[in-house]
């Protein structure tokens, strides 16, 4: 059997990637990389407004079930902590039982506003989150009047 050495080597040199390929590689990686995170970034605001919303909710079911006990809302100073524990003002129920087990904060870590009486539903409390700007008053935040 006979080999030859000139085309062996040959073969060897051009079984590896150049240093200009591999570049070109993690360039492209990279390019796609960036292009994924900018279009992520979308989704990302848009899930913790989803999650806000989820919350509405779950304050709803638990503020209902506290007017059942207490007859009413709580009240703008009790807030949305009356129900975690037992209000030391205003109306306080009889027969009270906490409805959440912890204080929610909203995505960006900050605690909902709350009303009552409302400025902006009928009949239910008003719930906002400050949004992602944490100040409250602006144009980005969200409140349970908007999400009926």
């Amino acid at each position: 059997m006979r080999t030859n050495l000139a085309t062996q080597g040959r073969r060897l040199n051009r079984s590896a990637f150049t240093l200009i390929e591999i570049v070109l590689v993690l360039a492209i990686i990279a390019l796609l990389l960036g292009a994924a995170i900018f279009k992520l970034t979308g989704v990302f605001s848009s899930s913790q407004k989803q999650r806000v919303v989820q919350d509405f909710s779950t304050f709803t079911s638990a503020l209902n079930i506290y007017r059942m006990n207490a007859g009413t809302f709580p009240s703008t100073d009790q807030g949305l902590n009356a129900l975690v524990s037992k209000p030391t003002t205003g109306r306080v129920p009889k027969s009270y039982e906490p409805t959440l087990k912890s204080e929610q904060l909203d995505p960006w870590q900050n605690p909902y506003g709350y009303r009552f009486p409302p400025q902006n539903n009928k009949g239910e409390p008003d719930i906002w989150s400050f949004g992602p700007d944490m100040i409250d008053g602006t144009e980005d935040d969200i409140g349970n009047w908007e999400t009926d």
